[in-house]
């Protein structure tokens, strides 16, 4: 536990799985046309966030939507170990149709096969289009390590998919931490925090970061009542290389829970959305649509 600081809760894996088996798990999954090297980098680094993702979840059930479901490492925990039925959402640049598919190969966990899917997934930009679903379609949405690539309009995505679940339904949402330790430190030591350009572009670089105070007034704005809010590191916290732990650590102790590198939350759709845009998140629009 880095300096002392609960920043890695315990991991609610799958029934009958351990760390090691998940792995064998995530590192089994080859994804039609997708460059290996990096498909194996991404499992590697992030695999716990998989997990405290499923652990959202898990208990959950009916018709779901993944937004943001390729590479398909929370789609194949879903699939495998949830009786979700699920619909999947990708958007990659206009090239694509509508509806595309992308084939899947991974380890069958349960029976220990290799087994190669086909998976269908609908084509879309959030930002702008309007979801291709009919209004309540879905028990379930997972919205995840999405919301730090959106340019423009968070909440009228928050909205659409407001829109696409049912009342009372679930939105599970996931995006780095903004205030997570690491940064604390290289702020302190005048390090940036703002994350690279990308070869991917705009979308593939995080535009806005938040942390648990900005995620919980966003989705209480959207609509949401906020069942579980949570940070955790997901991969090596490299904080104590910018400035000494035993410094910090003092100073953030009262804040010693939303110090993760990841937010983990899970939000019920339970009342009706603000109806202009909060002023804390947007400035410059015409007079009356902020509040």
């Amino acid at each position: 536990m880095l300096a002392d600081l609960p920043l890695t809760p315990p991991l609610l894996l799958p029934p009958g799985q351990t760390d090691a088996s998940v792995r064998q798990l995530f590192a089994s999954v080859q994804i039609d046309a997708a460059p290996k090297r990096e498909i194996e980098a991404y499992w590697q680094q992030d695999w716990r966030r998989f997990l405290y993702t499923y652990g959202l979840v898990r208990d959950l059930n009916g018709s779901c939507l993944e937004i943001g479901a390729n590479p398909y490492f929370t789609t194949t925990l879903l699939r495998f170990f949830t009786p979700l039925q699920l619909t999947l959402a990708n958007y990659f640049g206009p090239q694509f149709d509508t509806l595309a598919r992308q084939t899947v190969a991974c380890r069958n966990p349960h029976t220990g096969e290799i087994v190669e899917t086909s998976l269908e997934f609908h084509h879309f930009n959030i930002e702008d289009a309007a979801f291709p679903f009919e209004d309540e379609s879905f028990d379930v949405v997972l919205f995840c390590e999405v919301l730090e690539h959106l340019q423009a309009d968070p909440l009228q995505v928050l909205l659409e998919i407001k829109r696409v679940l049912k009342q009372g339904g679930s939105l599970i949402l996931t995006t780095p931490n903004v205030a997570r330790l690491e940064n604390v430190c290289r702020m302190i030591a005048g390090v940036n925090i703002y994350d690279p350009y990308s070869g991917y572009g705009p979308y593939g670089r995080h535009n806005r970061e938040y942390n648990k105070h900005d995620l919980a007034r966003l989705l209480e704005y959207a609509g949401f009542r906020v069942e579980v809010l949570s940070s955790a590191d997901v991969h090596e916290n490299k904080a104590a290389d910018f400035f000494p732990l035993e410094q910090v650590t003092p100073l953030v102790r009262s804040r010693e829970d939303d110090l993760g590198q990841y937010l983990f939350s899970r939000s019920k759709n339970v009342r009706a959305a603000g109806s202009k845009r909060p002023a804390w998140l947007y400035r410059s629009y015409p007079d009356g649509m902020l509040e």
